[in-house]
């Protein structure tokens, strides 16, 4: 099939999105079952549980306890960015988040630059989040039962394992769930969530005890290329907020419930991310975070002189990283699940169970790719490489909105960003400004990522297209769009 420059940018109308998601009819593939106190859980389960249990070991080196400005400016990227996110949202309430997102305002061959940006950020994330789950597990082990995992079992080989197999089983919990259904998904992970707040609520109170203000004398040993490194780093720990717009097909009342959710989210993470790494930083020498494992337990244990606030808190952090690697998979399978509808990759990935009603083929196969990620890969490159494809993601969702803006005034949104449009365009300017203190080798293995997945698109996603089939037999008539 011979292509076009005006074929590689045509855009999916976005009333045939919301005739495919039931949008307005309530008739979907998916069933409806997640409302706002369950879905802004979703937000906050998958951010909280990243960034504020592990990567302060990552983070601090960087930037000194200047890092809680590092956290300020990663919150202050992503809010501009949730509040673009809020009104696609609210305007495309469908499955896929921003790869959907895209295909409706930039076009097709863009929407595959962003498909690769999610799958890396889900994939990877999910993969990051399993590997930390093991060092708490172990904390959690020794305190309880007096013995830890062996390195071999609990380690990525870089760091003197041979495969981590907590990650791993992780995963495998997680696939379970998913499999049995999105509402029970949910539920479960909402109680996951309250017990997650609870223990960072302790954490707080207790950590306050360790306050010293020496350990805040020497604030940014770095400078400002140190605390935006470190906004690189722990940037990833945002990807809640774009979690929560994979679940448009299975929530009750999209238009509305799916923007309030993430602003919910987006103000309840920000503020504990901040509390959590100003006590840390006040209560421990900067120097003592690099490498450190389970942290936040090793320094509320030197602050009581007990041992029992540590294991309450390794506790909450096992069971509250569950539901970061829950969500962060549900959003990769239904990022597939929408790619799939599209024809960008094969129909298994759109293949729904008739007795559970979730993707099944899909979910295996997500997770059987992110088993191993977890079990073979050190943690702070998967971190690294989280960000980029987040920031990606990011940057092309602000520029969707002033899009779509111009090519779908008409569209019914249940939220509009305010100052429009300087709000998208800072975000935009944000999250470049962050993507260019990364480190070279993760934008060079970020480019060569997403070469492998244009290539993918000239190869299969073109010639499978549906879109491009509609517009062959005459079927698409967007009025922005090419005509057949």
């Amino acid at each position: 099939m011979a292509m076009t420059v005006q074929q590689l940018f045509r855009r999916k109308p976005v009333p045939e999105m919301s005739q495919e998601s039931g949008t307005d009819t309530g008739q979907s593939e998916l069933v409806r079952s997640i409302g706002l106190f369950q879905l802004s859980m979703f937000g906050i389960g998958a951010t909280i549980g990243t960034g504020i249990f592990f990567v302060l070991a990552q983070a601090v080196p960087v930037a000194g306890p200047a890092v809680i400005w590092s956290f300020v400016i990663a919150g202050v990227v992503a809010g501009l960015t949730a509040i673009c996110y809020a009104e696609l949202a609210s305007a495309v309430p469908v499955s896929g988040s921003s790869y959907s997102y895209a295909y409706a305002t930039l076009g097709e061959l863009p929407a595959i630059g962003v498909a690769a940006c999610l799958l890396l950020e889900y994939g990877v994330s999910a993969a990051a989040v399993a590997v930390g789950w093991s060092q708490y597990l172990n904390e959690l082990f020794d305190n309880l039962f007096g013995f830890t995992l062996p390195d071999k079992l609990s380690q990525a080989p870089e760091q003197g394992g041979v495969f981590n197999l907590p990650a791993v089983i992780l995963v495998a919990l997680c696939t379970l769930l998913l499999i049995r259904g999105a509402s029970e998904s949910a539920k479960t992970n909402a109680v996951m969530v309250c017990l997650k707040i609870g223990v960072l609520i302790l954490f707080i109170v207790l950590g306050l005890k360790g306050w010293d203000s020496n350990n805040l004398s020497d604030f940014a040993p770095f400078g400002i290329t140190g605390i935006t490194s470190a906004a690189g780093i722990i940037f990833f720990s945002y990807i809640g907020l774009d979690a929560v717009s994979t679940a448009g097909e299975e929530v009750k009342n999209p238009r509305r419930t799916m923007p309030l959710a993430i602003l919910i989210a987006l103000v309840t993470v920000t503020g504990l991310y901040i509390l959590v790494t100003l006590v840390a930083v006040a209560a421990q020498p900067a120097d003592q975070f690099k490498d450190q494992e389970a942290g936040l337990s090793a320094i509320l244990e030197k602050v009581t002189g007990s041992s029992w606030p540590a294991t309450v808190l390794a506790a909450g952090a096992v069971i509250s990283i569950f539901s970061v690697t829950l969500i962060v998979i549900y959003g990769q399978t239904r990022i597939l699940f929408a790619m799939a509808r599209d024809g960008m990759i094969p129909e298994l990935f759109h293949k729904v169970n008739p007795r559970t009603h979730t993707p099944v083929p899909n979910t295996v196969i997500v997770a059987v790719l992110i088993a191993l990620l977890a079990g073979l890969i050190p943690i702070n490159f998967l971190a690294e490489m989280t960000s980029i494809g987040t920031l990606v993601a990011f940057l092309v969702v602000s520029i969707g909105v002033m899009v779509l803006r111009r090519t779908h005034p008409e569209l019914p949104r249940g939220f509009k960003v305010p100052g429009y449009p300087v709000t998208p365009i800072l975000s935009i300017a944000g999250c470049i400004w962050i993507i260019k203190d990364l480190r070279a080798v993760t934008i060079y293995v970020f480019l060569i990522w997403l070469a492998v997945a244009l290539i993918w698109y000239f190869l299969y996603g073109f010639k499978h297209s549906h879109l491009g089939r509609h517009e062959h037999v005459g079927l698409i008539h967007d009025e922005d769009g090419p005509q057949p």
